[in-house]
């Protein structure tokens, strides 16, 4: 089994590939292949990735190259988790928009559009070269916003799944709340990418029972702690929002708190020299206790699950993952791409039905799809006119005059990443 990842330059490949140690009676990789444009990064974690399989008994070999079409020639899969324009891009995504008294956030508002403008043709280019390679290998996009990049590559004929770590993440927690195994935690999970709400928590599977009113009762106030929203708002959803659902309910409290502090991006850059010194030790062999504060938790974890379904070597059976709506939502568009429970196997993923989602939340996907359609249609094209739909359509912006200055500001910051211009 050959799986290439894309980004493999990435700090934090090392999460993954401990995981690729660990599970490998689960996904039983037998070369592995990180690709990056940053030989040099490249190297360095390419040598700690070979340390680490070697040090957990991993017998897979580990080729490193910059050159896509080697790399992804003859992949059974091909993970994609690349970011155009670096910790710099990111930077000013996380910036410029607060100017305007907007969110600065990588995957949503003003600067999750920059980032899929930036991204969604370098996807698209990737994607092509693996088709020629080999049509039947799976992409699992990573890459965020991963709602908007899904939507590009299923557009396209891809054979292509989203992944992110938001739903493992909530599923470990409510475990250890519950005092059980991960494993036993079904997720009723609906909504789009970094905008989701767990509406059921089963224990045993689909037809489990529902845990969700135990948790709230019990845990209601450490949950609203860690999401960092007030028990209030907890009490009258009966749900559990993603944390990204705090960028819609407390916008303004978070352009405050952000305009206060340096931006997530220079923090994680400052973080990633540390790591790619520590990955030049040729004593270092397993993933250092810094790289827990990258982010991205259990990621490793989600990325053997899905692969080993969708390659038919184990994974559960259900998971969360971003795939095409077709019907399961019908109050959205057949074409949206939503973030839900689907049975996994070697077809792909087949969304569970949902049962009747309340009108708070599906206004907002709605509204949010939108913007997505829009989005990706600016992605594809170009044109000043359709940044500025797109931003007049996200409910973080919708004021002419903020997606007015905003467009401008997008557009000047993201020259040297945009064809069109």
């Amino acid at each position: 089994m050959k799986l290439a990842v894309v980004g493999g330059g990435s700090t934090y490949t090392p999460e993954l590939i401990d995981g690729f140690a660990r599970l490998r009676d689960t996904l039983p990789i037998t070369e592995l292949v990180l690709i990056d444009p940053a030989s040099d990064r490249l190297e360095l974690v390419g040598g700690l990735a070979r340390r680490i399989f070697a040090k957990q008994g991993h017998g897979g070999k580990i080729v490193t190259t910059s050159d896509v079409e080697a790399g992804v020639a003859d992949a059974d899969a091909v993970l994609l988790q690349l970011r155009v324009g670096g910790q710099t891009a990111r930077n000013q995504d996380e910036t410029w928009p607060l100017e305007c008294g907007c969110i600065g956030q990588e995957t949503t508002g003003a600067g999750g559009l920059a980032k899929a403008l930036r991204t969604v043709p370098v996807v698209l280019d990737i994607a092509e070269r693996v088709r020629r390679s080999n049509p039947d290998a799976w992409i699992i996009d990573f890459t965020n916003p991963v709602g908007i990049v899904t939507r590009s590559l299923l557009q396209a004929g891809h054979k292509a799944v989203g992944l992110c770590n938001v739903a493992i993440g909530f599923q470990r927690k409510f475990a250890k709340l519950l005092d059980v195994a991960p494993a036993e935690v079904h997720l009723d999970h609906v909504g789009l990418n970094h905008l989701t709400w767990e509406t059921g928590v089963r224990l045993g599977g689909p037809e489990g029972v529902d845990a969700l009113p135990r948790l709230l009762a019990g845990h209601a106030d450490a949950i609203a702690k860690d999401l960092r929203l007030p028990r209030e708002v907890l009490d009258p959803l009966g749900v559990v929002p993603s944390y990204y659902l705090r960028y819609f309910y407390a916008h303004d409290e978070v352009v405050q708190e952000l305009k206060g502090k340096p931006s997530r991006a220079a923090e994680v850059a400052e973080m990633e020299k540390q790591l790619l010194q520590m990955y030049g030790d040729p004593e270092l062999d397993a993933k250092p206790e810094l790289l827990a504060g990258r982010g991205g938790a259990f990621y490793s974890e989600a990325a053997v699950d899905l692969a080993a379904s969708l390659l038919g070597s184990g994974g559960s059976p259900y998971q969360v993952v971003n795939t095409a709506n077709n019907g399961t939502l019908p109050f959205l568009p057949d074409d949206a791409v939503i973030e839900v429970q689907a049975a996994i196997g070697a077809h792909g993923p087949t969304p569970l039905a949902v049962p009747r989602v309340d009108p708070l939340f599906a206004g907002l996907m709605a509204q949010v799809t939108a913007y997505e359609e829009l989005a990706l249609e600016a992605a594809l094209c170009g044109g000043r006119n359709r940044v500025f739909k797109a931003l007049l359509a996200h409910p973080l912006i919708g004021q002419y005059e903020y997606a007015n200055e905003l467009t401008d500001k997008l557009i000047a910051h993201n020259q040297e990443h945009l064809a069109w211009l």
